[in-house]
């Protein structure tokens, strides 16, 4: 009986060991990647973009697997960190000609090198990661656009995402961090 009690005991500690380690993360994760909201408000329209901003931190940030990048040339991107990035929409809006109803949505990227593919999913509130398998459900993709790339002359140490006028009816829905910008417009 003796050893039963002890390795119940360590196991219990173990456990308690790793719920404090979990406890600890979620705390802190926030500080290595503040919450912030890209908006853009004129008339009807209200756009908004809930995002975590991680930062770059001497990292390669888009590349090749075999490079070690971060986020890696082909595979889906939560598009920031802690939960997937959400868009929310008051009116509907166009993505190169197809529309996109108003509501809530997820975003996630599938960035290459010289464009980047942006999911607009109807399944909000995952966690962006998940452990060992993917955690977007295609299924749920109500539109896919391609963003065009520019590389940026000065790196951009902390990701960010902008809503920026470009005309009476059209905003740049742009993505920037490292040496790149991703950019498709929303027409409203």
């Amino acid at each position: 009986m003796g050893i039963l009690r002890k390795v119940l005991i360590g196991l219990g500690i173990v456990i308690l060991c790793f719920g404090v380690y979990v406890v600890y993360l979620a705390l802190t994760t926030r500080s290595h990647s503040p919450g912030e909201v890209a908006h853009y408000q004129k008339g009807d329209v209200d756009i908004s973009v809930k995002y975590s901003r991680p930062f770059k931190k001497d990292r390669l940030i888009f590349g090749s697997v075999q490079q070690g990048a971060l986020v890696p040339y082909g595979t889906k991107w939560r598009t920031g960190a802690n939960e997937a990035t959400e868009i929310k929409l008051t009116e509907a809006i166009k993505i190169q000609d197809r529309e996109l109803k108003p509501g809530s949505y997820s975003i996630y990227t599938i960035p290459q090198e010289d464009h980047w593919v942006v999911a607009f999913n109807e399944k909000i509130g995952y966690w962006g990661a998940g452990f060992m398998k993917d955690p977007f459900d295609e299924q749920f993709d109500v539109l896919r656009a391609r963003a065009e790339v520019i590389q940026l002359s000065e790196p951009v140490e902390q990701f960010g995402i902008s809503l920026q006028q470009r005309s009476d009816s059209t905003v740049a829905l742009s993505f920037a961090w490292d040496r790149v910008q991703a950019s498709l417009d929303l027409s409203y």
